[in-house]
């Protein structure tokens, strides 16, 4: 067989005379029927597959040097992550309905603006009676030119006294309802289990940019953002609002970690270290807190001391009855267990009164003075 008929085994860079880079490349298309049953025949024998164009980048963006492949670092996470892209859905790139913010179809002008004002997006989802029951959205340019138009002061009117840009703010009625001014715009309702780069064309050709993630009982999930896609690919996007996140997991003076419920397990396990390990719970759940659910079957309660991973102990710093806000993680140390056989935080003993030098109290007195205090109660 010519020596060009036979599997290419490596990928050769233009102008490098590199072939370090081990790349699967199908054989060349047969010549006859006679050649194509003897590749395909090699192919069976020693499990050559055809190779395509996206399976030789993963390989190059994967083993390459930027001196091979001509890609600076920061292009090739961006082509990576333009490559995983297709396996991710919408559920993992969501917003989780806890951390949605939204306003209710009746709210006032004056307190729609308030919302606006704390809530640092341009967007917000708008509901009838509750977020299982969705309207659609309020964009701040639609507030804006609504509130604009009732303040623009007509050519000739009785005003005594000419205004800036023609705009008076008093005639703003701030207590119109917002399904009175007509603003609110369709959204996009959509499964969790539908691939991002899906949402991401759909939004394009309705120029929606806005979806609410429904389940399968019809009740929001999620929300996700045009912006939650692109910064899949090209990483966080912060403007002049966006502050600056206090980390999610610190350590304190005690040796202790303070974590947020929502910190990531990857996270958590990155700033405590490999001994922090959740094992295949890391397959079901991606927060310390869905860690914290999955252990013990329901939401812990504030004070509660739950064993594990390893030596390690969590206890429930700060929750509300719906979820847990704030855990401490620490290492294992003899723990009281109360009645129900819970371990519980322990509470520190009373402080042990100074020393007193013999001889100043009677003996009896004197002879309890160094016993050692009773141990504190539970939490």
């Amino acid at each position: 067989m010519p020596e060009n008929d036979a599997p290419s085994t490596s990928l050769a860079f233009a102008g490098s005379g590199r072939t370090s880079l081990p790349v699967p490349r199908p054989p060349a298309p047969a010549r006859d029927s006679e050649e194509g049953w003897f590749t395909r025949a090699l192919r069976a024998l020693f499990g050559w597959k055809a190779g395509s164009i996206r399976q030789d980048l993963e390989v190059v963006l994967e083993n390459g040097t930027p001196a091979d492949t001509g890609f600076s670092p920061e292009e090739r996470t961006m082509l990576k992550n333009i490559l995983g892209l297709r396996e991710r859905r919408i559920e993992d790139v969501m917003v989780p309905r806890a951390d949605i913010i939204s306003v209710q179809q009746d709210i006032s002008l004056g307190e729609l603006i308030k919302v606006f004002e704390g809530a640092g997006h341009s967007r917000l989802a708008v509901y009838n009676d509750t977020l299982d029951d969705p309207v659609g959205m309020v964009h701040i340019r639609d507030l804006i030119a609504y509130m604009a138009a009732r303040a623009t002061v007509q050519p000739g009117s009785a005003k005594r006294k000419p205004v800036p840009a023609n705009l008076d703010f008093r005639a703003v009625d701030l207590t119109v309802a917002l399904s009175s001014m007509r603003i609110v715009r369709e959204i996009l309702f959509v499964p969790p289990s539908m691939p991002v780069i899906d949402l991401f064309g759909k939004m394009q050709a309705t120029r929606i940019h806005l979806a609410l993630v429904i389940d399968e009982y019809g009740g929001t999930d999620g929300l996700v953002s045009i912006e939650d896609i692109v910064e899949e690919v090209v990483g966080e996007i912060e403007d002049e609002h966006d502050e600056d996140e206090a980390p999610s997991v610190v350590r304190q003076a005690d040796g202790s970690f303070l974590a947020d419920a929502r910190a990531s397990l990857e996270d958590v396990t990155t700033t405590l270290g490999a001994e922090f390990d959740v094992g295949d719970a890391a397959d079901e759940v991606d927060t310390l807190g869905g860690y914290l659910f999955m252990k013990i079957g329901r939401v812990p309660v504030r004070g509660e001391l739950v064993s594990g991973p390893g030596d390690f102990e969590i206890e429930v710093f700060d929750a509300d009855p719906r979820r847990v806000k704030r855990l401490r993680i620490y290492r294992s140390k003899a723990s009281p267990v109360g009645g129900d056989g819970k371990r519980r935080a322990p509470k520190p003993g009373p402080t042990p009164p100074a020393p007193v030098p013999s001889g100043t109290l009677p003996a009896a007195i004197d002879a309890k003075v160094g016993e050692p205090s009773s141990p504190g109660g539970a939490h």
